[in-house]
């Protein structure tokens, strides 16, 4: 079965052929990935080869394997993920590690997650540092209820809201803000792959006027910030200096970092004492 279905895949153009079917494998027999080549010889049962056909079919369609099994892991959590929701990127994980290495102690802290889809980033944080009040926004009440799900499922406690950033106010100060909004412009929405393109939310990947996303990000940092509170964006690594340009138009001090893979992703900043 492995070796038919990277054969299959490939013969697809199915990206990562051999994760494929190791992956849906994996999920159908409840093992890990490793398991699967300590237990070569084993053959399917009729019931298993029936469960798994259905997985390949949708792969064989491009359909993320994260969809297909309904699952991702994130910063050590388990996370439900449907269409409804993005698929959290390695760049996000990242997004979240510069929170937690810039906040090292669990003190009180008042975080809130704008955009926040699966839930991904407010769930990290919060079970990285439990002490701390997190809230979580979005447009979506689909994507709301994958984040509630998720809060569920890894036993967390979050506040999650349906609201829109363009006029989001939230009711008190916050000392930490961050948010992973859509920002690929609509001009190249059609440069995204086929697994991403055909199958994830529009609305969470692309936006008419990306630079007024982050105006209003940045209305709320600067109104809605404590002296002292930080701001945490992931951005499109093609922007980073027109959305510096656009920080420096306000009271808010900003620096560009770069994701693990060299690229310009996250903006991060302060609003000063």
């Amino acid at each position: 079965m492995l070796e038919w279905g990277t054969e299959y895949f490939r013969s697809l153009d199915v990206p990562s052929p051999r994760l494929s079917i190791e992956w849906l494998l994996s999920h159908i027999l409840k093992i890990k990935r490793l398991d699967l080549y300590l237990q070569f010889d084993r053959p399917l049962t009729l019931d298993e080869r029936e469960a798994l056909r259905p997985l390949v079919r949708r792969r064989g369609r491009h359909e993320p394997l994260q969809y297909v099994t309904g699952s991702t892991d994130f910063y050590n959590l388990s996370l439900h993920v449907t269409p409804d929701v993005l698929i959290p990127r390695p760049e996000t994980e990242q997004l979240v590690e510069l929170i937690l290495n810039d906040h090292p102690a669990d003190q009180g802290q008042h975080l809130l997650d704008i955009g926040t889809g699966s839930g991904c980033i407010a769930l990290a944080a919060k079970k990285e540092r439990p002490t701390w009040r997190v809230t979580a926004i979005d447009t979506s009440r689909a994507a709301l209820d994958i984040a509630h799900e998720n809060a569920r499922k890894n036993k967390l406690e979050v506040t999650f809201s349906l609201d829109d950033m363009a006029t989001y106010s939230p009711p008190q100060k916050q000392h930490i803000i961050v948010s992973n909004p859509p920002y690929i412009p609509a001009e190249e929405a059609g440069e995204l792959a086929r697994e991403v393109a055909g199958f994830e939310p529009a609305s969470a990947l692309v936006a008419a006027d990306v630079p007024n996303v982050y105006r209003n990000l940045l209305r709320i940092c600067e109104n809605h910030l404590l002296p002292g509170g930080y701001f945490y964006f992931e951005i499109n690594e093609r922007h980073g200096s027109r959305l510096l340009l656009l920080c420096g138009e306000t009271s808010l001090s900003c620096r560009l970092l770069k994701d693990y893979s060299g690229k310009d992703r996250f903006i991060v900043g302060k609003l000063e004492d």
